[in-house]
């Protein structure tokens, strides 16, 4: 797996995360609240819910990178 294929997997959590951090950032900035447990709380919960959203596409791309390892195996040994 290349890294340009891993960072295209995880570009729509990145994303989400990257904004859902700017929008408390700015809220708390705003509210002059800083705490920074809320600000993870909320990253991890972004992170869950595209992950959730997510999961079965990133889990077949998985699947399918993982069938390819086992069947490379033979041409690796001999």
């Amino acid at each position: 797996m290349t890294p340009e294929l891993a960072l295209t997997e995880l570009r729509g959590g990145l994303i989400t995360v990257l904004i859902v951090g700017v929008v408390v950032g700015v809220v708390q900035a705003a509210t002059q609240l800083n705490e920074p447990t809320i600000a993870f709380v909320a990253k991890a919960a972004a992170l869950t819910v595209v992950l959730f959203a997510l999961g079965s596409l990133l889990i077949g791309h998985l699947v399918e990178y993982t069938t390819l390892l086992f069947q490379r195996i033979p041409h690796l040994i001999g």
